[in-house]
């Protein structure tokens, strides 16, 4: 009897962190360059967030949330539609997810069946793995 299940044959490295590797060792090379793969900001975490992340840890807010994200959050977010972006959402009408991969996928869980096409367009270039 095997120790690891079957199904992690199945399991194909990641085109983005392959990427973000790549990208990596060109600019431990000197070369200069934008990457746009795991959606990482190129700057650090500016400091207001840091010492709002230390204060709600502080307060103990560090158990999992709601599925539809804290509700301050979810009416910052409709605030900020409004006051940049001039429009009207409820913070109802708002969710909160961990990241453009896991939005993505709910999209698609929720709105493809069996069947349906689907044309994701790929950028072409070298700096695009052919496996992706």
């Amino acid at each position: 009897m095997a120790f690891i299940a079957d199904v992690l044959s199945r399991v194909k490295p990641s085109a983005t962190i392959a990427v973000t590797q790549k990208a990596r060792d060109l600019k431990a090379k000197g070369r200069e360059v934008i990457s746009l793969s795991v959606g990482e900001p190129d700057f650090d975490t500016p400091d207001n967030i840091k010492e709002a992340a230390i204060r709600a840890i502080k307060k103990g807010e560090t158990k999992y949330p709601p599925v539809l994200g804290i509700p301050p959050l979810r009416e910052a977010i409709a605030a900020k539609f409004k006051r940049e972006n001039g429009l009207d959402y409820k913070p109802t009408d708002t969710i909160v997810g961990t990241g453009g991969k896991q939005i993505l996928y709910n999209a698609f869980l929720t709105t493809m069946n069996k069947g349906d096409e689907v044309i994701i367009p790929r950028p072409t270039g070298s700096a695009i793995p052919r496996w992706c």
